[in-house]
């Protein structure tokens, strides 16, 4: 597959200019190299890690503008730093291999899934809260192809399917209540090089350039990896629970 390393064009540079970003997983290869195209684009990139903040934010290997550290279940206190952000993508995760116990389960959910959730529901209600006629804000979430395939990782995939999950519902609920100034994207990424996959067939850099392509043709499946069956399957699997949903909401109270 061709991959270009190639900044944006002036064309696109204009959508995040002067915009204020969060990026979870900032540390991570997925997280840099967004960070470093946000920045092409002239917005301002805040780096939520989890782990130790860099000393050096200028660093060659750091990508991110500033830094705020957080924690898994205390995502309440992120309140104050989400309030100010423009997007914020949900892209921390952690990759167990094989290790099947309870803890490493009970860990990978916490903080694939519900963790992203919360933060969602958080940035959810302070853009639901913003005056009328306001930008609206983008929140974009990394379910990852292990949402519909394997990933030889039993707690990756189903950590990843709960969060799958959890966004097409919110497309649900959206549907029947409207936020005018939230928009809610899914991002559904194939394997790429990284700490986590060090194996992956494409590059963090080309991956990142692909979602930001894609996010500012207004998809909300933003869909980038080399199996061309997620490209069918993905959507039909959308369709497949929208309708769920509905036919569930549409029953009625007995």
């Amino acid at each position: 597959m061709a991959q270009s390393s190639s900044l944006p064009s002036a064309v696109d540079h204009q959508r995040w200019q002067g915009r204020r970003i969060g990026i979870t997983g900032a540390q991570g290869a997925l997280g840099q190299a967004l960070s470093r195209r946000f920045q092409a684009q002239g917005a301002h990139v805040v780096g939520l890690t989890h782990r130790e903040p860099p000393c050096n934010a200028a660093s060659a290997t750091t990508a991110s503008q500033s830094w705020v550290q957080w924690h898994c279940g205390r995502e309440q206190e992120l309140a104050p730093v989400l309030a100010q952000l423009d997007l914020l993508v949900l892209n921390h995760g952690i990759n167990p291999g094989a290790d099947q116990r309870s803890l490493t389960l009970n860990r990978a959910l916490e903080v694939n899934a519900l963790s992203s959730w919360r933060l969602l529901e958080h940035y959810e209600r302070i853009a639901a809260e913003l005056p009328p006629g306001s930008e609206p804000r983008e929140v974009w979430v990394n379910t990852s192809e292990a949402e519909i395939q394997p990933a030889l990782s039993p707690a990756y995939e189903l950590s990843k399917r709960l969060l799958g999950q959890l966004v097409s519902l919110r497309w649900s609920e959206h549907q029947r209540s409207p936020i005018p100034t939230l928009r809610l994207r899914k991002l559904v990424l194939g394997p790429f090089r990284s700490e986590l996959n060090p194996i992956g067939v494409m590059s963090a850099d080309w991956v990142a350039g692909q979602v930001i392509l894609q996010a500012g043709l207004g998809l909300p499946l933003v869909i980038v990896t080399p199996n061309p069956l997620t490209y069918l399957l993905m959507p039909l699997s959308e369709l497949g629970r929208a309708a769920y949903n509905r036919l569930i909401s549409n029953r009625p109270d007995r």
